[in-house]
């Protein structure tokens, strides 16, 4: 714009000659103009132009400044997208496991990043693949995006869209209780925070002034089977309790000595995250320092899975069947809770109780049940026990009622947790609806949620949608030509199995 005032290098010598005096003056360009930049800039420019031309030269600079960095927005958020696809872990078998929060910041360029990673993840990959990673998830909080008034609606509104084609991102909810005593307006490190399938990691026991997302991780959890407590106990509730009292003890102490012998290693034992400072407090120790200081603001987690095949040898019926199951469910849970709490208490530790998400687990604990105890109805006749505190994903209920009796049970495991339901069809078709479930979930309390819903690809068009017969894009079918006709992304994101 300032080859309006003659020459190029007339020009440049100009705009070098005004950057120097503004940044004298502590005015630095930005894309929300909020610090009166342009207001200066325009009283030196006037000694060259006339004032209207000012204006039209300012409008224009603006104009294509913001398209400019809009555009190169979009290209970094879309190779973050392709590189955490495509990167390898060190033993080379799969792509590391990574997941990104976002959604509440309402600053320009803020808003900027959201926007443009969301678009990034609704373009695919390649010929349209869905990404698997990174793992999105919105975080919702009002006042700032899930009202029509806030100033991230829109963006709530996008994420919808993207989460009805490409299955994420998933939601959490900051205002849900056990979320929001953690939150402080305009700190983002209290803003809830989710890993992937669920861990959460928050609450600081052992420093209660950081209770904060950042710089923490948990370290280590240890499963339950509650099947075989169940199975075990035949259906005396009181045998239960005392083997789940037990169990719990042993995890405990289990716990105990792995943190010992993970706090007697050295900061060079974990160069990337004790050497580069990634841990609170880590940028403090020197190579040979031992760890315990640091990694006491860490988490020991014990996690369960199969409450409803648990509930089922108990009682007869799982939760979702049952008032009474819903009842020694919560009954169950909170009393695990209780002696994580108790436990942190004694300790100063951070001990939390975990929604387990068994990606292997699931089918592993049901086959070594059904070899020791044969094949029980309800219990040890599938291929998988149930995720941790989820009514079965066979059993026919409403996305409303199942939000409803799990959303309890998020509010215990404080160590992490997550709600799938199931959409039937393209919710794309819509998005009133589906934006409808996302709202209920945090009127219910549920602290994160997901929804699944079946995903197709057509490798020749890369169409993604729901394909019939024929693609909807190219019009082929299967019986026209040899390759198949779609591609059907799991709806149990992440390879949980047993979710819903």
């Amino acid at each position: 714009g300032l080859a309006l005032l003659g020459e190029v290098s007339d020009a440049q010598s100009i705009a070098k000659k005004i950057t120097e005096m503004l940044d004298e003056q502590g005015l630095k360009v930005t894309l929300a103009n909020d610090n009166g930049y342009q207001e200066a800039e325009a009283q030196f420019l006037v000694n060259f132009v006339d004032a209207p031309i000012v204006k039209k030269i300012q409008s224009f600079a603006y104009k294509n400044s913001l398209k400019e960095t809009d555009r190169a927005t979009y290209q970094a958020m879309e190779a973050l997208i392709h590189n955490l696809n495509t990167m390898n872990s060190r033993a080379g078998a799969q792509t590391p496991f990574s997941s990104i929060n976002y959604g509440t910041d309402t600053s320009i360029e803020g808003r900027l990043v959201i926007k443009n990673i969301l678009l990034a993840e609704e373009a695919g990959l390649g010929n349209g693949e869905t990404p698997i990673f990174p793992i999105h998830i919105f975080k919702i909080k009002e006042g700032v995006n899930f009202d029509p008034d806030d100033p991230n609606y829109d963006l709530f509104k996008l994420a919808c869209r993207v989460s009805a084609k490409r299955l994420f991102p998933n939601f959490s909810f900051i205002d849900a209780p056990f979320n929001l005593q953690y939150y402080k307006e305009g700190n983002p490190d209290t803003e809830i925070a989710y890993m992937g399938c669920r861990t959460r990691v928050i609450g600081n026991a052992y420093d209660p002034t950081r209770e904060i997302v950042t710089g923490r991780g948990n370290l280590s959890f240890t499963t339950i089977n509650l099947p075989r407590l169940g199975i075990k106990a035949q259906r005396n509730i009181g045998a239960f309790f005392d083997s789940l009292d037990e169990l719990m003890d042993l995890c405990i102490d289990q716990l105990m000595h792995r943190f010992k012998i993970q706090c007697s290693k050295r900061v060079r034992n974990y160069p990337f995250l004790m050497g580069q400072g990634i841990w609170l407090d880590s940028e403090k120790l020197t190579a040979d320092d031992t760890l315990e200081e640091v990694l006491k603001h860490g988490t020991l987690s014990v996690g369960f899975i199969g409450l409803a095949e648990c509930l089922k040898v108990l009682t007869g019926k799982h939760h979702g069947e049952s008032e009474e199951a819903r009842e020694l469910g919560l009954e169950i849970i909170s009393r695990m809770r209780a002696r994580m709490d108790e436990e942190t208490k004694r300790t100063g530790l951070n001990f939390s109780l975990l929604a387990t998400p068994a990606e292997g687990l699931s089918g592993r604990f049901v086959k070594m049940d059904r070899e020791r105890y044969g094949e029980i109805a309800g219990v040890t006749d599938r291929e998988y026990y149930t995720n941790s505190f989820h009514v079965p994903v066979y059993y026919p209920i409403t996305a409303f009622e199942k939000l409803k009796i799990e959303a309890p049970y998020h509010a215990l495991t404080n160590a992490g947790h997550i709600s799938y339901i199931e959409l039937d069809g393209d919710p794309l078709n819509n998005l009133f609806a589906f934006e409808k479930v996302v709202r209920y979930m945090k009127e219910v309390g549920i602290g994160y949620g997901s929804i699944n819903h079946p995903v197709d690809r057509d490798p020749v068009c890369g169409y993604t949608g729901i394909i019939g017969d024929k693609c909807p894009k190219c019009g082929r079918s299967e019986a026209e030509h040899s390759k198949v006709i779609h591609e059907r992304i799991p709806r149990a994101k992440a390879c949980c199995e047993g979710d819903n």
